[in-house]
């Protein structure tokens, strides 16, 4: 199927995605429902928002082409997966270093979520290791060995709660 002008998955000349399309109260009920449950079947869906499956079948394809769903994946809990300690840990870098630095954080073992942000540091990386001893691997010998990397704290994480729609 061919893009329009002004839809789906395309670039316009310039290069840029198009702007996003509206979502109505259906995508809305869609994406609570992908949100709590990825493997939801396409006919579980349909079911729930009441439309045809190839009504849902459709929207779910434009959500996917238009960048709003960026993928299905499973929630972890990184504990019972062997990475038992977790962190938060604020950057503060070379200014105008934030690709270069963002590349290399996306390498290191156990990082989930790197965060670009404005206040008193400039970067907000999540990672989960298996121990105390590879967090502090992964700080001193690994963070703090990137160049453009000027200081860091480590915030040890004792307990989380997923926020998110839970089937």
């Amino acid at each position: 199927m061919a893009d329009r002008p002004g839809e789906g998955g395309g670039t316009d000349e310039a290069g840029a995605p198009p702007p996003p399309r509206p979502l109505d109260a259906i995508d809305q009920d869609i994406l609570r429902m992908l949100q709590a449950d990825g493997r939801a079947s396409i006919r579980s869906v349909a079911e729930r928002v009441h439309v045809s499956r190839a009504n849902a079948y459709a929207r779910i394809n434009r959500l996917v082409e238009d960048g709003v769903i960026r993928g299905f994946g499973a929630r972890v809990d990184h504990e019972r997966a062997g990475h038992g300690t977790s962190a938060y840990i604020t950057l503060k870098i070379v200014q105008n270093s934030w690709r270069t630095v963002r590349a290399q954080l996306r390498q290191l073992p156990g990082a989930s979520h790197i965060a670009l942000v404005g206040g008193d540091f400039d970067v907000l990386l999540l990672v989960h290791t298996p121990d105390n001893r590879a967090l502090r691997e992964l700080v001193l010998s690994r963070l703090q060995a990137i160049p453009e990397v000027l200081s860091t704290r480590t915030l040890l994480v004792f307990e989380t709660e997923d926020l998110e729609p839970q089937s």
